[in-house]
């Protein structure tokens, strides 16, 4: 079937059958700590902080670290010897870098050691409906991570429903490993309805992050429940810890 095609059939399916789930699961905090990717991606990010993130993250046990590109080589080095994976982030923060660009970046922090790559689609093209593009892109991320984990970024807060699942068809498609709902740098973030309505449209094959926002046990907690497997947060000790960050992402 055509891209265009399968979007149609999963807006129709969606329209027909869709209702937001509870998993049935009990969590603590701690619980909480091996979902989360620990980010720093302000602009001001220095050297330290990146220490210091690793440093928690380590600590603390979380999935990753995600850090700008710049700084993978120096969160590998940081993390040498510890379970704690590298994140980065490919076209960052707007999405709108040619498809080339985004795959060289992508080659060139793999070269350095990164494990995960969460990529921003280009969100005009989406908008309108140059499905064959954005397929495109992600593909090419995908090829030029060889093998390792591409999260597609498809920032819910600037899409109507019928956008959010054709982003989540096209990444599926495309051999993305998930979708993520914002860069956090967004109008807004993660929601319980957008983290449901992502994991129905792609199932088991694909899983889903969960970013911006999250900012406490209770929210993370939402989010896991709705079907998030992973959660973006720069406030992961204190989620894990049972208080609450003001922190935006």
């Amino acid at each position: 079937m055509e891209l265009r095609d399968l979007i149609q059939s999963e807006i129709e399916r969606y329209n027909k059958d869709f209702k937001i789930m509870e998993k049935d699961i009990v969590l603590k905090p701690q619980d909480v700590a091996r979902y989360i990717d620990h980010t720093i991606l302000k602009a001001t990010t220095t050297p330290e902080d990146i220490k210091r993130i690793c440093k928690e993250a380590k600590e603390y046990e979380f999935f990753s670290v995600c850090v700008n590109p710049v700084y993978v080589p120096l969160a590998k080095e940081e993390l040498k010897g510890s379970d704690v994976k590298v994140a980065t982030v490919i076209g960052f923060p707007l999405g709108a870098n040619a498809i080339d660009v985004k795959a060289y970046e992508t080659d060139i922090a793999l070269n350095d050691g990164a494990d995960e790559f969460d990529m921003v689609i280009n969100v005009g093209m989406l908008k309108s409906k140059e499905y064959k593009y954005v397929y495109d892109e992600i593909k090419a991320v995908v090829e030029a991570a060889q093998g390792k984990t591409v999260k597609v970024i498809i920032e819910t807060c600037y899409l109507t429903t019928e956008e959010k699942i054709a982003a989540c068809v096209i990444s599926k498609e495309a051999g993305a490993h998930f979708v993520k709902t914002s860069t956090g740098f967004g109008t807004g973030g993660a929601t319980v309805e957008d983290v449901a309505l992502m994991k129905f449209v792609v199932g088991n094959k694909l899983k889903v992050k969960a970013s911006g926002g999250v900012r406490s046990f209770e929210d993370a907690e939402k989010m896991i429940k709705a079907g998030a497997e992973r959660i973006g947060a720069s406030s992961g000790v204190k989620i894990v810890s049972g208080e609450k960050s003001e922190s935006d992402y």
